[in-house]
C-alpha cells in the first residue's frame, strides 16, 4: 500500500527549485505516482494573498518579526487547506520552501534567532515536518548572478549580497540540526544532473514509503 509523503526542495535564491522540482514531479507521475506540486508562500489563495504582501518591493518598512508571522500564517494557511488533506489521500506532495526557509531567511539572515523562528513555526505547523528535503547547495553570488536575468525581482530578491550570505550560513545551521531528512545535491552542476539526482533521492523515499 502507498503512502503519503511530503517532500520539500529548500535552497538559496537562484538554485534552481522550481525547475528542478517540476522535472521531480513530471517524472513521478509519468511512473504513475500521485503527486501534487506547490509552493511556499502560496500554494491556495489566502496564502497567496499574503505571499504579495511578502514580496511586494513597495514594503521596504515591514518589520522582520511581521515578516516571520506572515509567513508562518501562509505556512498554517497552506498545510491546513492544501497539504494536510493530499497527505490523507495517500499522495505526494512536493512543495518549494517550507519550515526552512524561514530558519534559514528570517531565523538567521534577518537575525530573529533561529530557536525563536522555529517555535513560531512549530505552533503553526503543529510539527508536521518534511519526510525528505532535497537542499539545493549553491553560493549566493552564483544565485544571485542566475536571478539577475529575470524580468521581476522580488523585495527579498532585492536583499544585498550580505544578506543572502547569511541565508546560505542560515541554511548549514538548518542542515546541522536536520540531517536525517536532508539530501544535498550541487546545485552547479549542469541542470540535467541536478535533476536526476534529486529524482533518484525522492524516489528512494517514496519507494521506502511503498
Amino acid at each position: 500500500m502507498k503512502k503519503a509523503c511530503f517532500i520539500t526542495f529548500e535552497g538559496p535564491d537562484g538554485s534552481g527549485k522550481t525547475t528542478v522540482s517540476t522535472y521531480v514531479v513530471k517524472a513521478l507521475i509519468d511512473l504513475g505516482y500521485d503527486v501534487i506540486h506547490t509552493r511556499e508562500p502560496g500554494g491556495v489563495d489566502i496564502a497567496e494573498q499574503i505571499r504579495h504582501v511578502i514580496l511586494d518591493p513597495k514594503n521596504t518598512k515591514m518589520d522582520v518579526k511581521t515578516e516571520v508571522l506572515l509567513y508562518a500564517a501562509s505556512r498554517r494557511q497552506h498545510l491546513v487547506e492544501k497539504i494536510l488533506p493530499a497527505l490523507a489521500l495517500n499522495k505526494i506532495v512536493i512543495c518549494d520552501r517550507f519550515v526552512d526557509s524561514s530558519l534559514a531567511y528570517q531565523g538567521v539572515a534577518r537575525g530573529v534567532g533561529f530557536d525563536e523562528v522555529y517555535t513560531v513555526n512549530r505552533f503553526a505547523i503543529d510539527d508536521h515536518l518534511p519526510d525528505l528535503t532535497v537542499y539545493l547547495d549553491l553560493s549566493a553570488q552564483t544565485g544571485l548572478d542566475r536571478i539577475a536575468q529575470r524580468q521581476y525581482l522580488d523585495r527579498l530578491d532585492q536583499e544585498k549580497i550580505s544578506f543572502h550570505e547569511k541565508v546560505v550560513e542560515g541554511y548549514q545551521e538548518v542542515l546541522r540540526h536536520f540531517k536525517q531528512r536532508i539530501v544535498v545535491i550541487d546545485a552547479n552542476q549542469e541542470i540535467q544532473t541536478v535533476q536526476k539526482e534529486a529524482l533518484q533521492a525522492v524516489l528512494k523515499k517514496v519507494k521506502a514509503y511503498v
